[in-house]
């Protein structure tokens, strides 16, 4: 891949940073509500109100706000909470590493489970198993999300008391903090007991956010895989006595990932601004949660700062999606 590319596709990282940080500085003025009456509450005298707008900035023009804002953020700053005044930037990094290791693990649940569906289903077009994985692909994305976490949480924790129901690890296990990872964490530790004890925890909430990506994941390869099915160079490759098995991965599979790797990076980015449910209903310590709190405070820093590094992490997953094009088809690396 050409450097002139990847420098072209970070100065457009930029300019959507840019463009994030001033829609969110301008919409989250416009929410009505007074964080100062907030803070202090109803019976807050006027003083009290403008001496604590005063301190916090919030009498100056919007201009001279997003100003000394963006300043603060060139200079790594991200602003202090206005609930605890602890530093934004330090909330975040306690929390994402959480939303991380869960977005990731029902990333690769949705992506193997998917993929494999959606390529027996494309070479068994038409079978029981075709009607069977696509109907089932169906329900995953029709079924809400809150009502399969409470319906798995009943089933597998309550009446059948198989998997914990909340948190990233049991009470009195934490290991040395490292990474933020539990499982990367508890493995450095070398207690691996821990790590199986984290892995237990993961399973319920990954599978739950994983089932809409895994529905989308599934139709899509099919469908990317019936187009290419039908070419001219599957058929010569059958025509030379190749197993079924190289056809369809080696050939078919590899030419019709294109649309396929479009669909995991944008569920990828997806899954981890939006597991707010998951991590409410499994009491998941991620960003998410993190998020709607300072909303509903109205934590201007707080939230700025989230969907700032959310608008990062979904610019740097598009920029790695954009170079694995340049893997899979050489074509788009002469283009480029």
């Amino acid at each position: 891949m050409p450097l002139g590319y990847i420098a072209k596709r970070l100065f457009h990282l930029l300019l959507i940073m840019f463009g994030v940080s001033v829609l969110v500085f301008l919409m989250l003025r416009m929410i009505p509500g007074d964080p100062a009456r907030l803070l202090l509450g109803e019976f807050a005298s006027p003083e009290e109100l403008v001496r604590l707008r005063s301190q916090m900035g919030l009498n100056q023009p919007y201009v001279v706000q997003y100003g000394i804002y963006l300043k603060n953020i060139l200079h790594g700053d991200l602003g202090n909470s206005l609930r605890n005044g602890a530093p934004v930037a330090s909330e975040i990094g306690v929390r994402l590493p959480a939303t991380l290791e869960l977005a990731v693990a029902a990333m690769l649940i949705a992506s193997v489970l998917g993929i494999a569906a959606g390529v027996v289903s494309a070479a068994r077009q038409y079978s029981v198993f075709d009607y069977g994985s696509m109907f089932m692909a169906l329900v995953g994305v029709s079924m809400p999300i809150f009502w399969l976490g409470l319906m798995l949480i009943y089933l597998l924790s309550v009446m059948f008391p198989i998997m914990p129901m909340m948190g990233r690890i049991g009470m009195g296990s934490e290991p040395d903090v490292v990474t933020g990872l539990m499982l990367v964490d508890t493995l450095l530790s070398g207690e691996f007991g821990d790590f199986l004890d984290a892995l237990h925890h993961l399973v319920l909430p990954s599978f739950t956010l994983s089932t809409i990506p895994m529905a989308i994941i599934a139709r899509i390869t099919r469908s990317a895989m019936l187009e290419v099915l039908n070419k001219d160079y599957v058929r010569t490759a059958r025509a030379k006595g190749m197993s079924e098995a190289v056809v369809i991965l080696r050939h078919a599979l590899r030419n019709a990932f294109l649309p396929i790797v479009t669909v995991l990076g944008l569920n990828l980015g997806l899954l981890l601004g939006g597991a707010v449910l998951t991590e409410t209903i499994f009491s998941w310590p991620g960003l998410g949660r993190y998020v709607v709190d300072s909303l509903m405070a109205r934590d201007y820093a707080a939230v700025q700062g989230c969907i700032l590094i959310f608008a990062a992490l979904m610019a740097v997953i598009n920029l790695m999606v954009d170079l694995v094009y340049g893997l899979l088809d050489p074509r788009i690396r002469v283009h480029a």
